[in-house]
């Protein structure tokens, strides 16, 4: 089985957003694999376990992002592929249409990726791939059966669980409660220096500028408002009802 896992590096989640210029600094920021991708990675490899193959860990993204992919490979990921190009817009379309130009050319069964990346949130990545591929998809799995060329998952699906039946080659997201992702051990970490890793750019995938153009333009970036004290009102239950109406009408401006 050829498994393909995408993946990217994003804001360790402990970090503090910092805006300048009307961008985030990434001034001594710490960089991760993306937490939901880290599910994926794992889901692979026991899947990897059960059928045999081999496991390609692919991002697009700036040099750092290597960092992630050899985690990847220390987790027990086979190959890592990261396409790192300046030219590359970080639009979610152009991402994809990356990522899709470069699995059109590969053998494939599996291709499993985070439910979305805790930075942007957009979870658009994959969806894309999938149709650009012309494979069918399924979301925020929390369990993979496969057997054959069929599989069988459950997704979640507004707090509830969907049962999916589909036919390989296809595409899923892992969400959290699909498996315990496991800590890169020190063997692990030694064989990744070792495992074939290959950097590519636009023109070795055969795209050109045009051919990914932003569909997206980010106009504007702030942190929310700062959080204000709460206030404590004072009086009988009318008093504080009538009170609480005005700061609603005035302050919130939620009436």
């Amino acid at each position: 089985m050829n498994i393909f896992v995408m993946m990217k590096q994003t804001f360790d989640t402990e970090e503090r957003i910092v805006i300048q210029n009307g961008d985030v600094s990434d001034d001594s920021v710490k960089y991760v694999m993306n937490p939901y991708d880290e599910y994926a990675v794992e889901e692979a490899i026991r899947q990897k376990d059960q059928h045999g193959g081999t496991i390609t860990v692919l991002s697009v993204g700036p040099v750092r992002t290597g960092e992630a992919l050899r985690t990847a490979l220390a987790m027990g990921a086979d190959e890592a592929v990261l396409i790192q190009d300046e030219l590359i817009p970080s639009d979610e379309f152009s991402v994809s249409k990356v990522l899709a130009a470069y699995l059109s050319k590969q053998s494939y069964d599996l291709i499993i990726g985070g439910n979305f990346s805790v930075d942007s949130g957009g979870g658009q990545v994959a969806i894309r791939v999938s149709q650009l591929l012309s494979i069918p998809h399924t979301s925020s799995i929390t369990k993979l059966n496969i057997s054959g060329t069929q599989a069988t998952v459950q997704r979640d699906s507004e707090g509830d669980t969907e049962t999916v039946e589909i036919s390989l080659p296809a595409l899923f997201t892992a969400q959290q409660g699909l498996n315990d992702p496991r800590y890169p051990s020190l063997p692990g970490i030694m064989k990744a220096k070792k495992k074939p890793f290959q950097t590519l750019t636009l023109a070795d995938i055969g795209l050109s500028t045009s051919d990914i153009a932003a569909k997206t333009q980010r106009q504007s970036l702030t942190l929310p408002p700062a959080r204000k004290a709460g206030q404590l009102l004072k009086g009988d239950a009318q008093q504080q009802a009538v009170e609480l109406v005005h700061l609603l009408r005035t302050e919130a401006k939620l009436i």
